[in-house]
């Protein structure tokens, strides 16, 4: 058969991304919901980094910090939410094989990334209220800019054999992916060939790389906590522990779902595959959503700026 559904044992030339398998007579109104998510995660993220760059009181790592987590936000959304709603509105499922390798890089390195981002916050949070008179001689902007750069470079590295892997698979009994997405993962599902060494890998990078993340945030928190409760009066505790309030939403929002998508992927087979696709499409979109909103909300320098601007725009 050479039709656009088999392939001859070689990399095909094209994808076919199905949406969400089972739900397409209602990928329209599922559509709604995801691109208002869309919407908000742009113009949310887009408004913390303007409101940053516009507002000197607000040049500090923690806000350096959320700032790099803005930009992988946008670029981890963008770089899988326009061609999921091609989709769903003009039912564009193909996807050149190249673009899906590079779809799949951009997903996986930036979720790494965003990994790296929470532990470098966990980390100005750590220095701040355990070693407050050496925070700003700590985290000075070069420092925060080579840690920055290192989560960058990890990120990319760890992910790269990813697309090689992927490239050198045979491809001969479909072309058709169950997603809206180009996903490591469903890519190994379609290869006639030992993926063992891509998904141990792949394994490697969710446990011990983002793994590593978790325990070195949770060892940072400990400590916090720590430091925290050892203040002399409750409102001393309180006004502390508030400003690490939006870095624990954000951690929360980006790990538990990984990890239940992660596991829920390899081991819970008898879960219905639209329960798995659209899970996976709520997981990639609801911590860019979130992120700015948590810091909006909760930090109160980016409040009143965001608040002044807005009055001013509207007067």
């Amino acid at each position: 058969m050479s039709d656009s559904n088999t392939t001859d044992c070689t990399n095909p030339s094209t994808f076919i991304l199905l949406g969400i398998p089972g739900l397409e007579a209602a990928h329209v109104w599922i559509s709604i919901p995801f691109c208002t998510m869309f919407a908000i995660a742009v113009l949310g993220n887009l408004t913390i980094l303007f409101i940053v760059k516009t507002e000197p009181s607000l040049h500090e790592p923690m806000y350096y910090f959320l700032c790099m987590l803005a930009v992988t936000n946008l670029i981890l959304c963008t770089s899988t939410l326009p061609k999921m709603l091609a989709i769903f509105w003009f039912n564009s499922k193909e996807i050149n094989f190249s673009a899906c390798l590079t779809q799949m890089y951009f997903t996986h390195c930036f979720s790494v990334m965003e990994s790296g981002i929470c532990v470098a916050m966990a980390l100005d949070r750590y220095v701040a209220i355990c070693d407050p008179l050496r925070h700003s001689t700590i985290l000075t902007n070069p420092m925060v800019a080579k840690m920055g750069l290192a989560v960058v470079l990890r990120s990319s590295i760890v992910v790269l054999p990813f697309p090689f892997l992927v490239r050198q698979w045979p491809y001969c009994t479909t072309n058709i992916i169950p997603q809206p997405y180009c996903l490591h993962i469903a890519l190994a599902k379609l290869a006639c060939a030992d993926t063992h060494v891509s998904t141990f890998y792949g394994l490697f990078v969710t446990f011990c790389v983002m793994g590593l993340d978790g325990i070195f945030i949770a060892v940072s928190y400990t400590q916090i906590l720590r430091a925290i409760f050892s203040l002399p009066t409750k409102d001393a505790r309180l006004k502390t522990f508030e400003t690490c309030v939006s870095h624990l939403c954000v951690i929360l929002a980006f790990y538990i779902p990984r990890f239940f998508i992660s596991l829920m992927y390899r081991f819970a087979q008898n879960v219905p595959l639209h329960f798995h696709v659209l899970i996976a499409n709520v997981y990639l979109l609801v911590p860019p959503m979130l992120n700015p909103i948590i810091y909006g909300v909760r930090t109160k320098k980016i409040r009143v700026r965001l608040l002044r601007l807005l009055t001013h725009k509207g007067a």
